[in-house]
C-alpha cells in the first residue's frame, strides 16, 4: 500500500521508518504541504499522511476522493485544518493521533516561561558578543506568584503540577472543571474573567474551534493585571494578533512565548533566513523585546516523535489489512 506523506522533514521520516512492522507499507515522501495544487502528486496512493499546516479542505478532498485515496492521516492531534464534513461525504476516512506525550508539550511551556522571565535568550546573544552587562535581564520568582491555565486537558494538567511545584499558586479554567484532580494538586478552578485578572502567567491548552478563536483578543487582555506573561503552545488562532501587537505597544503585558502563530502556515518550519519576512504582523512581534517565537516545536521530541509514529502506522496498516483503526483515531 502506498502512502503519499507531505510536509516532511527529516525527523518525519526516521521516526516513520523505525517502526516495526513500518517496512511493509510503500513511503512516498513529500517536502511540499499539501493543498488542492498538489493533491495530484498522490495518484496512486491509497492513503495520504499529512500535518498541521496542509491544507485539507473540499477541493483538496474531492482531488484526493477522484484519485482512489482512501484514508487521510493526520500526524498530529489538532484537526483545524480538515473539513471533516466533506470527507464524510467523500467516504474518506480521517483519523489522528489522539495522545502523544503530553509532557513534550508541556515541558516546553516551562522552558519558554523560564527563558522569557530570567531573559536567557538576550543574555545568551550578548555573552556571544562578549557583553557581559546583566543590565536589563532582571526576572521575577516564580514561587508566590500566580498562574492561570486556561483548559485542563492531559496538557493543561501538566503544566499545572510542574508550575504548583515550583511553588506558584494555580488557577484553572476550563468548561468542565476536573474537580478531583484539582483537590489533589492544589488547583482551584474560578472563572475566566477571574483566571485573567488574578494571574501572573497565563498559559492556553484548549483546541481551536470557532467558540475559542480569538480567545484572547483586545477585550481579554484589558482584564488582565499589567505586566501578564502570556504563553501560547496549542493553536495560533487562539489569539488575535492585532490585538496582541496593540498591548505591546501600550506596554500591558510583561511578555508573550509563543510557539504557534495565527497566519504560521507557510512560515513555521520553514528556513527563511535568506527571503525577506512578508508577513508584516510576524515581523513586528519579533521586533519586541520581550516577545519569544519558537516555531511550533513544542511536540518535538524523541518520546512525542515515536507516539505519532506508533499510532500513524498502526492507522495505515490497519487500512492495508481490512482491521479496525487505533481505538480514539477515528474522525470520520
Amino acid at each position: 500500500m502506498i502512502t503519499a506523506v507531505f510536509d516532511t522533514k527529516p525527523y518525519d521520516r526516521e521516526a516513520l521508518q523505525s517502526v516495526p512492522g513500518s517496512a511493509g507499507l510503500e513511503w512516498r515522501f513529500l517536502e511540499f504541504r499539501l493543498t488542492k495544487d498538489t493533491a495530484p502528486t498522490a495518484r496512486g496512493a491509497q492513503a495520504v499522511c499529512v500535518f498541521v499546516n496542509d491544507q485539507v479542505d473540499r477541493p483538496c478532498l474531492e482531488a484526493l476522493a477522484a484519485q482512489g485515496v482512501k484514508l487521510v492521516a493526520l500526524r498530529c492531534t489538532g484537526f483545524n485544518n480538515v473539513d471533516l464534513a466533506a470527507a464524510k461525504e467523500l467516504g474518506l476516512t480521517v483519523t489522528r493521533v489522539p495522545v502523544y506525550s503530553p509532557y513534550a508539550v508541556a515541558e516546553h511551556v516551562l522552558a519558554l516561561l523560564l527563558t522569557l522571565n530570567r531573559k536567557v535568550h538576550r543574555a545568551y546573544n550578548r555573552v556571544r558578543e562578549l557583553n557581559f552587562s546583566i543590565n536589563g535581564l532582571v526576572g521575577f520568582d516564580m514561587r508566590g506568584k500566580t498562574a492561570g491555565i486556561v483548559g485542563t486537558g492531559k496538557i493543561g494538567r501538566i503544566v499545572a503540577e510542574i508550575l504548583r511545584g515550583f511553588g506558584m499558586k494555580v488557577l484553572a479554567f476550563d468548561p468542565v472543571p476536573n474537580r478531583d484532580w484539582a483537590a489533589e494538586h492544589g488547583v482551584e478552578y474560578v472563572d475566566s474573567r477571574t483566571l485573567a485578572g488574578a494571574s501572573d502567567v497565563i498559559s492556553l491548552h484548549v483546541p481551536l474551534t470557532p467558540e475559542t478563536k480569538h480567545l484572547i483578543r483586545r477585550e481579554t487582555i484589558e482584564l488582565m493585571k499589567p505586566g501578564t506573561i502570556l504563553i501560547n503552545v496549542s493553536r495560533g488562532a487562539l489569539i488575535d494578533t492585532t490585538a496582541l501587537i496593540e498591548a505591546l505597544k501600550l506596554g500591558k503585558l510583561g511578555g508573550v512565548a509563543l510557539d504557534v502563530y495565527e497566519e504560521e502556515e507557510g512560515i513555521f518550519f520553514e528556513d527563511l533566513s535568506g527571503q525577506v519576512l512578508q508577513d508584516d504582523e510576524l515581523a513586528r512581534l519579533l521586533t519586541f523585546p520581550n516577545v519569544l517565537i519558537t516555531s511550533h516545536q513544542a511536540f518535538l521530541t524523541r518520546e512525542a516523535l515515536g507516539d505519532i509514529a506508533r499510532t500513524t502506522v498502526a492507522n495505515l496498516a490497519a487500512l492495508a489489512a481490512g482491521q479496525p483503526f487505533v481505538e480514539g483515531s477515528v474522525l470520520t
